[in-house]
């Protein structure tokens, strides 16, 4: 079979050869790869970026956001069928820690954790997999056509997860499935993640404000405002002075991975607010930033700073009822995420 693979560290991506895959265990699964997204990531990964192969093996099958159709089930496998469309989570447990004992790989304390098509693991791109039920979902047939965007939804869902909890927990009064009612909140970074995210947001009563580098007529910003979200292009206002043209910002939503960036947003953050970052800039960049100004703000006005990334198998779920709420709420817009199809011969041109 078919599959697409890079040497990590290299820029070398390339269509090979690979024996199909085959159940050995009665909980496996067999599916026939249907769509394959592709992210940041994946083109970091392809530019020579951070992954590693499986032991062993010189190559990396790259792809972690996936859809398919059930092809064969061991005899175990009670939760999907042949025929059934179906994904199947990215993160692979250490087996050592508690967070991946219950079920939280997203959180593995160990970082001994495996990822399917980035960190020792062959990913999606390929024309069968096999896997453990355990990490499976089923995909309801009336969102088949969207829900490749399962994985990069579930990233942003996490991220919003965390803040309802703990802003929840912290601020009197406030209810966890109410808390962001009326909210507003600056997303920062309009790419798959930032867009998902808006939607999201969106979904659950928040006032979005997205912030980018595009015109305001383009895609990105023209597609938020179809979900009832503002834009204001980045290249047009300081930073620091955000909060003086809109107001109070109770959430930011950080997806850029542009470390400078990411500091200065915090001047933005108004009293009691949460800043969720998503983003991962790259290493070895010095920033200067107002240190002393930064803290003591972040004191003084009872902020919080939280990382998130990967996601669990239960916030997987949640995105996939989410796709369903977007399209019952905005139509077809959530399909404008995934901006173009192609053959998997035009990996390099998908890539680029």
């Amino acid at each position: 079979m078919k599959a697409i693979a890079t040497i990590p560290t290299s820029k070398i991506v390339n269509i090979i050869d690979r024996d199909e895959p085959f159940i050995s265990s009665p909980d496996e699964i067999k599916i026939k790869i249907t769509q394959v997204g592709i992210c940041g990531t994946d083109r970091e990964i392809a530019n020579g970026g951070r992954a590693d192969a499986p032991e062993g093996s010189q190559e990396l099958v790259i792809g972690h956001e996936m859809l398919g159709i059930v092809h064969e089930v061991g005899s175990s496998v009670s939760k999907v069928k042949v025929g059934d469309y179906a994904l199947f989570i990215v993160r692979r447990p250490c087996g050592e820690c508690k967070a991946c004992f219950h079920e939280r790989s997203d959180m593995c304390s160990s970082k001994k954790y495996t990822e399917r098509g980035i960190k020792m693991r062959d990913g999606y791109m390929t024309e069968y997999v096999v896997d453990k039920e355990e990490f499976i979902l089923k995909v309801p047939n009336e969102i088949a056509d969207i829900a490749v965007l399962t994985e990069p939804l579930s990233v942003s869902i996490k991220a919003i997860v965390e803040s309802l909890i703990v802003q929840s927990a912290r601020l009197p009064g406030e209810k966890y499935d109410t808390y962001l009612e009326g909210k507003k909140v600056l997303v920062v970074g309009l790419g798959p993640i930032g867009l998902l995210g808006a939607f999201a947001l969106r979904l659950r009563g928040a006032e979005v404000i997205g912030m980018d580098i595009v015109d305001e007529n383009s895609t990105r910003p023209s597609l938020l405002k179809e979900i009832g979200g503002k834009y204001i292009n980045d290249k047009l206002v300081q930073t620091d002075k955000i909060d003086d043209q809109i107001g109070q910002i109770d959430m930011i939503f950080e997806a850029t991975g542009v470390a400078k960036l990411e500091f200065d947003l915090i001047d933005a953050l108004g009293v009691n607010g949460i800043y969720v970052l998503t983003g991962i800039p790259g290493v070895g960049r010095p920033v200067e930033i107002m240190g002393g100004d930064l803290m003591q703000q972040m004191v003084l006005m009872n902020q919080v700073l939280i990382g998130s990334v990967n996601a669990s198998k239960e916030h997987n779920q949640i995105a996939l009822n989410d796709l369903i709420a977007y399209r019952k709420k905005w139509g077809k817009s959530i399909d404008k995420v995934i901006t173009e199809i192609m053959p998997y011969t035009r990996i390099l041109d998908a890539l680029a």
